[in-house]
């Protein structure tokens, strides 16, 4: 059985950057022997940088002693979903990445190409590593465009070696081919989507806290502005809904790990989101969902996720209209959609067995 190592984004109690991990794990272990490998983007950096790294890391443990217990608990359901993956025993930096046992290495998915987020770092690139073993599933950029030299340089120089490309984003296809007039690169369904809704039901879990069977599921990245609030607690009040505002840090939702994040997508009356993965759950669970344009001053947009998963999957009217929440928003019809993400299953499943079969 050949081994595959997968290389993405470990470092952040990110829900769908952790599901994503899970779901890619579990779906190239039934046919392959795959590890996902601890890596260490810091042993990049110059010693000066590390240092002020590891200060700050310091610091961030320290404020969540300071917040309360909610925010420990969180990082605890983090480690505790760890162990559902199999992961190498030690972090290994690029330069040692190529000494593995490996058969092949998979970069992806989630944005670990996103150069803003402090990615396309030697590891994300595989550098050192045999270009014949490297090959990429369902990256992201995260944005639509790049247009610094430093980072046009880098993408030049690393991403011509790779055997096969797939990205999450049309617009990430359209970046390779604009830098590196590269044609073959495919476009396929994020990791999450591979994975059925039963298979999802397995890793969940109810939330202790959770003493309703009526709520709005609230999963917002960037800001909510009082605007959306109000729209929000209206549909709340019209259909005696409570509200769990997830990534609020006083709700005792906080400390959800991703198993309890999965049955209150699954369960929720509707969800009302700025996030790529609430939304990819929200169809594989059959829940109706509305997709806000996220609000957050001084941040590049990186909207083109959810808009290459709504015209993928023809669902433009799950976008809010800016106004209010419509009796369109609460009511879906789901089935074309599955019509597609069956093919989309079926063309992911080729390409990784192209890939792992050196074809």
């Amino acid at each position: 059985m050949k081994k595959v190592g997968i290389v993405t984004i470990i470092d952040n109690n990110n829900y769908g950057n952790r599901l994503q991990n899970y779901a890619l794990y579990k779906y190239l272990s039934k046919y392959w022997d795959v590890r996902v490998v601890k890596n260490s983007p810091e042993s990049e950096l110059p010693f000066s940088k590390r240092y002020i790294k590891k200060i700050l890391n310091y610091m961030h443990e320290f404020k969540l002693l300071l917040l309360g217990k909610n925010k420990l608990t969180r990082k605890a359901a983090f480690k505790r979903f760890n162990k559902k993956i199999r992961f190498t025993n030690k972090s290994y930096s690029s330069k040692k990445l190529n000494n593995l046992d490996f058969d092949y290495y998979v970069v992806g998915s989630d944005q670990i190409w996103n150069p803003y987020h402090g990615r396309l770092n030697p590891i994300d690139l595989l550098q050192n590593v045999d270009p014949n073993k490297c090959f990429s599933y369902a990256a992201s950029f995260g944005v639509s465009k790049i247009t610094e030299n430093e980072y046009i340089r880098i993408i030049k120089r690393e991403l011509p070696k790779f055997k096969n490309i797939s990205v999450r984003e049309l617009e990430g296809k359209m970046i390779i081919k604009e830098l590196i007039n590269r044609k073959d690169v495919d476009v396929l369904i994020d990791p999450t989507m591979l994975l059925d809704a039963t298979e999802w039901d397995n890793v969940s879990s109810k939330p202790k806290m959770l003493k309703t069977n009526k709520y709005i599921l609230n999963y917002f990245l960037g800001d909510l502005s009082d605007c959306r609030k109000k729209a929000i607690e209206k549909i709340a009040k019209d259909n005696n809904c409570e509200i769990i505002n997830l990534l609020d840090r006083k709700s005792p939702f906080f400390k959800c790990g991703p198993s309890e994040f999965l049955y209150l997508a699954k369960n929720a009356f509707i969800i009302c989101t700025d996030s790529f993965h609430s939304s990819v759950f929200a169809i594989l669970y059959n829940r109706p969902f509305i997709i806000f344009d996220r609000e957050q001053e001084g941040v590049i947009s990186m909207n083109s996720r959810l808009d290459t998963l709504i015209e993928k999957f023809n669902l433009k009217n799950r976008k809010y209209n800016g106004n209010e929440i419509t009796l369109e928003n609460i009511q879906h019809d789901y089935s074309e959609a599955y019509k597609i993400l069956k093919r989309e299953r079926i063309k992911s499943k080729k390409f990784l067995e192209k890939s792992l079969n050196n074809k």
